[in-house]
């Protein structure tokens, strides 16, 4: 898959989506799940995990 995939873009935004739901939500074995998803889906979990090292999303 090349960074261009339609495919891969939308399972990249749709991982990114739900990882930024369970760091809001506080659920770490969804944030698991979800890590496990994009190692069997040959994506990169850097690719989305990235938001773990940014700001609380909860944070007011």
């Amino acid at each position: 898959m090349t960074a261009a995939d339609p495919r891969q873009q939308a399972l990249i935004a749709s991982l990114r989506s739900r990882f930024a739901e369970a760091l809001r939500s506080g659920d770490a074995e969804a944030k698991k799940a979800l890590f496990k998803e994009a190692v069997y889906l040959g994506i990169q979990p850097d690719v989305f995990g990235d938001l773990a090292s940014g700001p609380d999303p909860a944070a007011p």
